[in-house]
């Protein structure tokens, strides 16, 4: 695996890690299934990844949002996008419930499809809106 690949696909995993803490508990069936796809990706050992899967410290829904805003800057390709999409809807029903926290979670991540022309970036979305606030302050002064 090529280094770009083992980032990608490193924080992918704490992305699901962080999305599985996002309702404040990580349940049984989430726990498993984090730990089956860290060995299928070969991360089970990484270092990172081995001190967030024995849950040391919790993970907060800022950080899990702060991962998902990396992954999607780095503009992932349809492939990429489509995996994690798989894999996070994998975690959230394997206990068989979906928390709300759950559910705005995955809404965030379909924002970020770059199959979707219309979407831009959410990050881009932020800096416009603030570029557009920051103009209107300038005029405002005027």
């Amino acid at each position: 695996m090529t280094a770009v690949k083992t980032c990608k696909t490193q924080k992918l995993l704490k992305i699901l890690i962080g999305a599985a803490w996002i309702d404040g508990v990580i349940e049984p069936e989430e726990r498993k299934y984090l730990h089956r796809v860290a060995t299928e990706l070969g991360l089970a050992d990484d270092p990172d990844i081995r001190a967030l899967l024995l849950e040391i410290k919790q993970v907060t829904p800022q950080e899990c949002y702060q991962w998902i805003d990396e992954y999607t800057t780095d503009k992932p390709n349809i492939k990429d996008y489509q995996d994690l999409l798989e894999k996070m809807s994998g975690l959230i029903y394997s206990d068989g419930y979906v928390d709300v926290r759950e559910t705005r979670l995955m809404e965030k991540l379909q924002l970020c499809d770059p199959s979707n022309k219309s979407c831009t970036n959410i990050l881009d979305k932020v800096l416009k809106k603030i570029q557009t606030m920051y103009q209107k302050a300038i005029q405002e002064q005027s």
